[in-house]
Order: structure tokens, then sequence, then C-alpha cells
């Protein structure tokens, strides 16, 4: 029974084409909000798809963030180099751009704006510090950055990084006082949600030893279909409204409230858990794969934008909602948004996801005074 391989091209493709899905399954759940789109979409709202693509996010970041630790970064300061630059490379600059969106509509229709809940005008120091230190929902804090709602799974992601790195590279009780402090920083919604992270560190060790037999094709089906089927089952049953009802009346509404983005961790465990057996049937399935399938290069482009789709889009929505005039024909005026806001994103990746390589070769050049380097992610 061969060892397989953990990225080989084929799951890297696979990653690649579930990492632009789940980020255009958020795209498409703030698309629909009625503001927007008239209430015509309804049905990605009813079903919450949004934020259960946040999950998958968060099991696709802690595979990703193994291998990279494990197979490329492998020393605390190149780790921690490599996470700081991944991030603030995008949410710097849409942080930025975030800010100038908003003053522009604000100006423009101050009713789409203003008395909301979707836009926070929270002060200039403020806004940037902890945009910065990606502290937004920290230790209960629940602080919306100007419109840009989908800048809180970076609280949780940053802080993830954090305990990941003491896990791998602090020793005895220097690590558990590091954790101490985390968890009294972070507070009890990060770790709500850390389950589904931690899989995704458990799956790529997992798959890293993983070993199977020829005859196995029956086992690897049953890993890859089961849990959508079950998937689907559950949301046709209404399991997430039930889980949710259960953990508020347990906790009561102001304590249920608190929680935030961690009001469904219940339902998001059990997406984290289905997703990470359907992946691991399929890093099985697709160990041997070296060749690339023909759709590859189109989703890898669209996955290296991933990022910058996922973060910068409620703003251009919000702000196009805002500026962009109304012809009054339903399909042209939401084609138009959908359109413009993928092209913002995608322009907006052009600039500063897609060249990280290049942006951390120099930086490197300059503060470690040594010859250029690209690190990839």
């Amino acid at each position: 029974m061969p060892s397989r391989t953990v990225l080989s091209r084929g799951l890297s493709g696979y990653l690649d084409l579930l990492r632009f899905g789940a980020a255009f399954v958020v795209l498409l759940s703030h698309f629909a909000y009625a503001r927007f789109t008239d209430g015509r979409y309804g049905f990605i709202r009813e079903y919450n798809l949004g934020s259960d693509a946040v999950v998958l996010f968060f099991v696709l970041s802690g595979f990703v963030i193994t291998y990279a630790a494990t197979q490329k970064d492998k020393a605390a300061g190149r780790f921690t180099f490599s996470r700081l630059s991944r991030l603030w490379s995008v949410a710097i600059p849409a942080l930025a751009l975030t800010f100038v969106l908003d003053r522009w509509g604000v100006w423009a229709n101050p009713e789409f704006y203003l008395n909301t809940p979707y836009y926070n005008a929270v002060g200039s120091l403020e806004y940037w510090w902890r945009g910065l230190t990606f502290s937004s929902h920290w230790h209960g804090d629940r602080l919306r950055l100007g419109s840009n709602g989908p800048y809180w799974s970076l609280s949780y992601e940053a802080a993830y990084y954090v305990v990941f790195g003491i896990l791998l590279y602090l020793r005895g009780a220097l690590r558990w006082a590091a954790l101490g402090a985390c968890a009294v920083l972070f507070g009890l919604k990060i770790w709500l949600l850390a389950p589904a992270w931690f899989m995704g560190v458990g799956l790529y060790l997992w798959l890293h030893k993983a070993q199977i037999s020829r005859d196995s094709s029956t086992l690897m089906a049953v890993m890859i279909y089961a849990p959508i089927l079950i998937y689907i089952l559950c949301q046709a049953a209404g399991l997430p409204g039930v889980l949710r009802g259960l953990t508020a009346a347990a906790l009561g509404p102001e304590r249920f409230v608190a929680l935030g983005f961690s009001d469904e961790f219940l339902w998001n465990a059990l997406i984290g858990a289905l997703f990470t057996l359907h992946l691991f049937g399929m890093g099985l399935r697709l160990s041997n794969r070296t060749a690339p399938f023909r759709w590859q290069p189109a989703i890898k482009w669209l996955a290296a934008g991933s990022f910058s789709l996922y973060l910068v889009h409620y703003p251009v929505l919000q702000w196009g909602g805002a500026v962009i005039p109304r012809s009054g024909h339903w399909a042209l005026d939401h084609g138009l948004l959908l359109g413009v806001t993928c092209v913002a994103c995608y322009g907006f990746a052009a600039v500063f996801e897609r060249p990280l390589g290049r942006y951390r070769a120099v930086v490197l050049q300059l503060f470690a005074r040594k010859k250029p380097v690209s690190l990839t992610q």
C-alpha cells in the first residue's frame, strides 16, 4: 500500500476550484440582499450559503497553512513573515479602498449608508488600528469596519495563525503561557469556530500518513459523496435553524447575540467535519494525478484573486448600490452591479494579490539585506 503525495497537481487544482467557488458564493450571498437586487435571489439568503462557505475557507486555510509551515516555512520567523505578508498585502489596500468608497458613497447617497446595520462610521484611528491588528472581533468585540462586513473573518484567521504558530514552534511552559494569553486576548467567539480551522490541520497530517489499497475506490466514493448528500439533507430538514435555536435557548438572548458570527458554531463544526471527510476522499483519489485538468489554468487564475474577491466585494457592492444609476430593467441593473464588482475585485487582485511573491522579495531585500527570494504562499 504506497503512501500518497499530499498536495498533488490534481488536488491543488481542486483546492483552487473550492477557493474560488467559496469566495464567489460569499459574493452572491451579499449580492442577494434585497437592497441590491430587490430580493430576487432570496433563496441564497434563506440557506445562508455565504456563512457556510466561510467555514470551507477555514478548513482550506488550516490545510494550506499546515502545508506551507511544514514544507516551505519551517521556521518561526519565516512563518510569521509569510502569514503577515499574505494578510497585509491585501488587507491594507482593502481597508484603504473601503475607506475611500464609503466616504464617496455617504456623500453621494447618505440614506444608503447611514442609519443602517450595513455601515459603521467608526473613527479613523480605531478603523486603522483594529483593521491592521485584525482585532475587530477579539475578546467579545463586534466592530464592523465601515461597510466591509467580511473583514470579520480575518480576526479569526489571524488568531488561528497565532495559535498554530505557538503550537508548532514553542515548547514547555512558554507554550502554555502563550496559549493562556491567547485565550484571554481572543475570547470565546474565536475559539468556537476554531475546530473547523484545525480540522484542516488534521486533514493535512492525516493525508500525509495515509495509505490506501487499490480496492478502496468504494470507500473513497463514500467519503467524497456522502458528506455532500448529508449536507443537502440537513439543509432540507432545517437542521441549521434547529441547532441555532437550541444554542439560543441554552445560552439566553443576551449571551447568544454576543456570539456574533459564531452563533452557529454547532452547525459550523458539522460542516467542517463533512467537508474535511470530503477533502480526505478527494485527496486520496487525486493523490497520483500529475497532469493538469483541462480547466486548471483558468481556475488557478480565478483562485489567485479569490482573497481579493472575498475582501473587496462588499464595499464595492455597497458603493455600487448607492452610486450606480438604475435603468429600471432589473436584469441589466443586476448584471451591471455584479460585473462592476467582479471587475473591481480582480483589478484589485492584479495590483495587490497576484504580485505577492515580488512584494515579499523586495521586503526581504530591503530589511534583511539578502538577495531577492521568491516566497510563495
